[in-house]
């Protein structure tokens, strides 16, 4: 930790367009007045923009213009000057095709509200999947001072004396029905048990994942991660963070002061402690991008490998949110990674200390929520990078969440072409498949769907789901939800759309994956793979105008984040020419 304060006081970013007498500045100055403002917020104390994703289409995220309030008391009462602007909101609920085509959107639309208006500081006011990243790429790029709040998880669900994870359950209960173990009935019973308060997903899904990782980086306060949303701690975290970020807009605290390499390893080894969603890979590796960090898969696998999953959440054990936050949360998880020795200690955060510092006295209030190492759900947790001729580029699958029966596991491949191809095909009685086959799905990585939708964890075949079979080997150039599980590998690398060998997998093909040595082979001969791979051609899918034709042509692959090319490595915050 080297970080040194800039000097205060000293002229803000927002005095060119709030500062002096000149007719720019009183037209800039004057507008804002409009809404009421006195002379002396524009004695040049520091904006505040409070990136609000608050929208009534992103239900994880309804509860966040409350929480906006709470950060601009905070800002009140540390001298600056907040005001709250909407930015773009990709709902996992709503967005079609899927909301990840339109985090790198997001993203862009952020990086610009930060670059073209007069702020000094922000707070990403987060909360769903894609949300978190999002803010978090845009405000890497511009680099201004930034922290992160995110709006909590949702209460525990309950039905019928059971806990209902939010997803998690959701996958359960689709495969009853289908093995005629649930009825139609219950299932729309058990709807309104899921989702009993604002909040985000309540099981260790992707906005879990991503508060943690938000977290882990050092982009939040300590303890920011798992206070659920309804808590009224949640909104004392909200107006802290309020109070914080003027301080590091003083202090000229930026996000690559933070998020150094240091942090983003920190976050790999939390990712794994926690049971953490895929989805953080690819997110992570994108945001890597925009600061300059060189992530790899590689990385991904050497600092998870030896992780032991201790936090038994669904979808790899049996609590929920709620219960992490009342055994003490991530601050937990980050200590007793530290007594292990897998922490950068000195790794910078948002609150002007090291992460050590923020974690050494933490205290563990339930040892089944939080395990011991030797009783930890998975001893190698973290994410298992998978490479081999059907994956050249990697592939990547979640141990803790997987069948060890399956993690060395030779099967017959049934193909399905697209994510139509599959819905229509596993109803069929005559489909030639059992449980020891291997599905695979082409065509649904991020060029391929567009945008790499949550679908590798495909539903088994009712078939086989009435035999009593729970899991079977899936592999697929898609993602799945952080609230699924299953021996499912995902991301797989060059994807099918690009002619990756995935794309020429055929039906009756014996696939062998092998966790253990980190191998995903296609067992066919090398000259007829070639031969397949040079017939290969490719289908005309690209899109004739708008955003879909720019995602198309300048998405980069699952293995470097999915980013777009020409966003990787742009940091920089010039204030742009004023034009009045």
């Amino acid at each position: 930790m080297t970080f040194k304060p800039a000097q205060w006081p000293r002229k803000m970013r927002s005095q060119e367009w709030y500062g002096g007498t000149s007719r720019d500045n009183i037209y800039h100055r004057g507008w804002l007045k409009n809404q009421g403002y006195p002379d002396d917020l524009f004695d040049g104390r520091p904006v505040i923009g409070i990136l609000n994703t608050w929208s009534e289409l992103t239900p994880c995220n309804g509860h966040l213009r409350e929480l906006a309030e709470k950060v601009k008391a905070g800002v009140w009462e540390a001298g600056g000057f907040p005001l709250e602007v909407p930015v773009f909101s990709a709902s996992e609920n709503t967005f079609r095709p899927t909301a990840m085509m339109y985090r790198n959107l997001a993203a862009l639309a952020v990086e610009e509200t930060m670059r073209a208006q007069p702020i000094d500081g922000a707070v990403l006011l987060v909360g769903c999947d894609k949300t978190t990243p999002s803010l978090i790429m845009g405000a890497a790029s511009t680099d201004l001072p930034s922290i992160v709040v995110t709006g909590g998880p949702m209460l525990n669900g309950w039905f019928r004396g059971e806990r209902v994870g939010s997803g998690t359950a959701l996958w359960q209960m689709s495969e009853d029905i289908k093995a005629g173990k649930m009825s139609k009935e219950d299932f729309l019973e058990a709807e309104q048990a899921m989702s009993r308060s604002s909040g985000t997903c309540n099981t260790m899904g992707t906005a879990s994942t991503m508060a943690s990782m938000a977290e882990a980086l050092g982009m939040a306060l300590s303890g920011n991660a798992a206070i659920p949303g309804v808590d009224a701690r949640r909104r004392v975290m909200a107006q802290q963070s309020g109070r914080r970020i003027v301080q590091m807009v003083k202090d000229d605290l930026k996000p690559s002061d933070v998020m150094t390499r240091d942090a983003f390893e920190n976050a790999i080894r939390v990712n794994g402690a926690i049971g953490g969603s895929t989805n953080a890979v690819i997110h992570l590796m994108a945001i890597a991008g925009r600061v300059g960090v060189d992530l790899t898969l590689e990385d991904w696998d050497r600092l998870g490998r030896d992780i032991p999953t201790i936090v038994n959440l669904m979808p790899s054990g049996k609590y929920l949110m709620e219960e992490f936050f009342y055994a003490g949360g991530l601050p937990v998880v980050i200590k007793r990674l530290g007594e292990a020795g897998m922490l950068h200690k000195e790794a910078l955060t948002v609150s002007g200390l090291a992460v050590w510092d923020e974690v050494k006295d933490a205290r563990n209030w339930n040892e089944d929520v939080i395990l011991p190492a030797d009783k930890a759900l998975a001893q190698q947790g973290g994410i298992a990078v998978l490479r081999g001729n059907l994956a050249p580029q990697g592939a990547v699958l979640k141990p803790s969440a997987a069948s060890p029966s399956l993690m060395a596991h030779r099967g017959r491949a049934v193909v399905f072409e697209d994510i139509d191809d599959y819905k229509a095909k596993i109803v069929r009685d005559d489909l030639d498949i059992d449980e020891t086959c291997v599905m695979v799905l082409k065509n649904c990585g991020p060029r391929g769907y567009p945008g790499m939708a949550e679908v590798g964890n495909m539903g088994l075949p009712p078939k086989v789901l009435k035999k009593g079979i729970t899991d079977m080997v899936r592999i697929s150039d898609a993602r799945m939800s952080g609230t699924a599980y299953g021996t499912v590998v995902l991301h797989t690398s060059p994807e099918a759309a690009r002619g990756g060998p995935l794309a020429v997998v055929r039906d009756g093909d014996m696939i062998e994956l092998d966790v253990t040595n980190r191998r995903l082979h296609l067992d066919i001969p090398e000259a007829e793979l070639q031969a397949r791979l040079d017939a290969w051609q490719p289908e005309d899918t690209r899109p004739a105008s708008g955003y879909a034709q720019m995602f198309h042509d300048h998405v980069q692959g699952a293995e470097t984040g999915a980013d777009f090319d020409f966003l990787v490595g742009n940091r920089g915050s010039a204030v742009p020419k004023d034009s009045h």
